[in-house]
């Protein structure tokens, strides 16, 4: 496993003390997953005990059932002008629902995996960032609300889906500027409350 950097734990504590939940998405098996993401304070003792809160890729891809396109037609008064919209949702969503409060770490996970998450997430009306560096990640960086592409590991694929490339690849940047975002966010709506 890679050693984990000394920095993490404390920037997930400070993320998530401001109502973020942090999701761990991982190519390594589930028992690595759960080691390390109590180390990064990801999980506690009790979820990483608690079995609904990690689950492999593949078993979520096939018990959510894939994402399946929506289509709906909006038109204008009078009904003459049509205009199809697609839409991508999880195919079982109520499922999806039910789990995604709890679910904490993802192990074995494939791009289909981490982007079915992300537009589960969305479909819920979730604020979702993702992080990432290689190239199998730009789907679910350009699905999210906002992407993270890792400046130095990242690939050239992978920087050109992210919307914030992290010049450091340092989890404590993304803190910063969620931090900052808010921030931001909140100036916006004072500024037009008045």
């Amino acid at each position: 496993m890679d050693v984990i950097r000394t920095e993490v734990p404390d920037a997930v504590d400070r993320v998530t003390k401001a109502g973020v939940t942090v999701r761990m998405v991982t190519g390594d098996n589930i028992t690595t997953a759960r080691a390390i993401a109590k180390l990064c304070h990801i999980l506690n003792d009790q979820e990483a005990n608690d079995e609904s809160c990690c689950i492999e890729g593949p078993e979520f891809y096939k018990m959510m059932g894939g994402i399946v396109s929506a289509t709906s037609k909006k038109g204008e008064e009078g009904g003459e002008e049509k205009i199809a919209m697609e839409d991508e949702r999880v195919r079982h969503l109520g499922k999806f629902k039910a789990i995604a409060p709890k679910l904490k770490v993802m192990a074995r996970s494939r791009p289909e995996d981490k982007y079915l998450l992300v537009t589960g997430l969305r479909n819920l009306d979730e604020v979702v960032a993702v992080t990432g560096d290689g190239t199998n990640d730009a789907p679910a960086l350009s699905k999210a609300n906002v992407g993270f592409g890792m400046g130095i590991t990242g690939t050239q694929v992978c920087k050109a889906a992210a919307d914030i490339i992290i010049i450091d690849d340092s989890f404590t940047a993304v803190v910063k500027a969620c931090s900052w975002g808010r921030n931001v966010f909140d100036n916006i709506q004072r500024f037009l409350q008045f």
